[in-house]
């Protein structure tokens, strides 16, 4: 059987449910989705900021659906009421964080344990709740990493708290990397893919004006300079659609060439 491009590349008719999909990469995700023609369920703390989202997905995509719940990624009870109450499902992103800037010094062990809950035992609860909805969809779970991950920070880029980041972020990653593979082999029977993408230097826009730490991040770069959020979307629509079908316990570096170094 012959598929042209664009068509494995659509998500029409698809329900994708995006944690913090109204963050700084987290809309992005939400944009790509959309935009292949799937509808989005947008799942964060901050319920304001996603159904601000959602009204301007609703006016861009007026034949998509868009659905704003809340969900709050520390508590079981609240993870498990978010399922409860969807009934399809056939991609889920694993994107939302929050965490405290710490260094290896002020970092305290509420501070670690939250990061971790966050970053790494909330996709594990995610993704046990979900599937059973996406075993009868055999449906895609994309993950996002980061590409501390993979290597560890400069310390010599990270001169204050301000600025560094904490050994529980990548810590938490690298975990996420991992679960990432065993979840694509034992999940495989059931017909679901699950991959993950390792953003490299995305500093939000506050942290840009810092334009010591930019040049400083950009010039730990093969490309010299940090990314664009638009940037992750090429390797979200590869891997949330059927453009990778044949594709499954892969992490992707969208790192500038970052962790080649």
């Amino acid at each position: 059987m012959t598929y042209k491009v664009h068509e494995l590349f659509s998500l029409k008719g698809k329900v994708a449910l995006v944690t913090g999909g109204a963050g700084y990469l987290g809309a992005e995700i939400s944009n790509t989705i959309a935009e292949l023609g799937g509808n989005v369920i947008i799942a964060s703390r901050n319920y304001q900021k996603c159904e601000e989202k959602c009204k301007e997905l609703r006016s861009m995509y007026p034949n998509s659906e868009f659905k704003v719940m809340e969900l709050d990624l520390t508590s079981k009870t609240s993870i498990k009421n978010l399922f409860n109450s969807i009934n399809k499902l056939d991609i889920l992103v694993n994107n939302a964080w929050s965490g405290n800037k710490n260094s290896f010094e002020t970092i305290t062990d509420d501070d670690w344990e939250y990061d971790i809950e966050i970053s790494l035992n909330s996709v594990f609860r995610m993704v046990k709740c979900s599937y059973p909805l996406l075993k009868e969809s055999k449906g895609v779970i994309l993950n996002i990493a980061s590409m501390y991950g993979h290597v560890a920070p400069d310390y010599r880029i990270y001169d204050s708290k301000e600025l560094t980041n904490p050994p529980s972020y990548g810590a938490a990653k690298a975990g996420v990397i991992q679960l990432t593979k065993y979840l694509a082999s034992f999940l495989s029977k059931d017909g679901i893919r699950v991959n993950a993408i390792s953003p490299g230097p995305f500093p939000h826009p506050a942290t840009q004006e810092n334009k010591l730490f930019m040049e400083r991040l950009s010039a730990k770069n093969p490309l010299n300079r940090i990314g664009q959020p638009y940037e992750i979307k090429g390797v979200v629509a590869l891997l949330c659609s059927d453009a990778s079908s044949y594709i499954t316990g892969q992490n992707i570096c969208v790192d500038g060439g970052w962790t080649i170094w």
